[in-house]
């Protein structure tokens, strides 16, 4: 079947199907997270920020978990070889997301002009970056042992 996401979704039918349920159980919490605001919005006052971005966030960071702890990321990898090389890759990977991340920053942003702006953009730019590194980690530990025991 042919849809307009199916542009977004792996080659690979497993891993599609995969995705197509994580995204799935992710609308669902997304609708019960949506559902959950507008009960306690008479409650609590929230800006439109965040009531606009907490509901998108929770979508996201359930579906990368469910993503990165279902270890289909990493299919070849079944050897100590291969997931040596593998993980040196993640950490190539995370470098040039690092430096690529600072050059963006700085060309939007600019340049920090105080030591507060410094440890600001330092802060933000390596905490990014070791998620990045540990939500590609864990992809790929998991990833490593399933495919360990299926060998």
């Amino acid at each position: 079947m042919k849809s307009w996401i199916s542009f977004f979704l792996p080659d690979d039918e497993y891993k599609k199907k995969r995705m197509l349920y994580f995204l799935s159980e992710g609308s669902v919490i997304l609708m019960f997270s949506l559902t959950i605001m507008m009960i306690f919005s008479n409650s609590f006052h929230l800006d439109a920020e965040i009531s606009l971005l907490l509901p998108a966030a929770v979508f996201l960071v359930y579906v990368l978990g469910r993503y990165a702890l279902s270890g289909i990321e990493y299919a070849d990898i079944a050897t100590e070889g291969a997931y040596k090389k593998e993980l040196k890759h993640i950490f190539v990977r995370t470098g040039k997301f690092l430096g690529i991340y600072l050059l963006l920053y700085i060309a939007f942003i600019g340049i920090p002009s105080s030591q507060h702006d410094w440890v600001e953009m330092i802060g933000l730019i390596l905490s990014i970056s070791l998620l990045w590194f540990f939500v590609n980690y864990i992809s790929l530990k998991r990833s490593y042992h399933k495919n360990k025991e299926l060998l």
